[in-house]
Formats: C-alpha cells, structure tokens, sequence
C-alpha cells in the first residue's frame, strides 16, 4: 500500500486584533546600539530620533510598527 496525501483548501482571514495592541521602535542604521526599544506610541518612538540626531548627526532612521492579528476560517 503507498502512502497519499491529501490536501485540503480552507479559506481563512486575518484581520487586526485590537487586544495586545501595538508596539513602535525607532532604530538608527548607522548606529546599531542606538535604537528606543519598545515603546507604546508612535510619538515617543518618533521623539527619540531628533535627540539622537543632535547628538550624532545621524538623519536616517527605521520606523518599526508591530501589530497583532487573529487568524480566522471563513464561514
């Protein structure tokens, strides 16, 4: 007897969850030990980069935004 296998399609959606929230990092490529960390806004991500600048005359900057998602089966 050979063995089968036996694929099989269901439709599923992901979509955001508000529930974990979401977490935003700021990062300095010419300088990998600068970087905020996580943080819970976009604005305090974002306020670490002009301190950083002024300091290190660095002007480019990563923005990282996580999110969370649920994944479900479409009825």
């Amino acid at each position: 007897m050979t063995p089968r296998t036996a694929y099989r399609y269901v439709p599923r959606t992901i979509r955001h969850t508000s529930e974990a929230g979401a977490t935003f990092e700021a990062h300095c490529p010419p300088d990998r030990n600068a970087h905020s960390g996580l943080l819970a806004t976009q604005e305090a991500a974002r306020e670490r980069a002009p301190r950083h600048t002024g300091r290190a005359s660095h002007t480019r900057f990563r923005q990282v935004m996580t999110d969370h998602a649920r994944v479900s089966r479409d009825e």
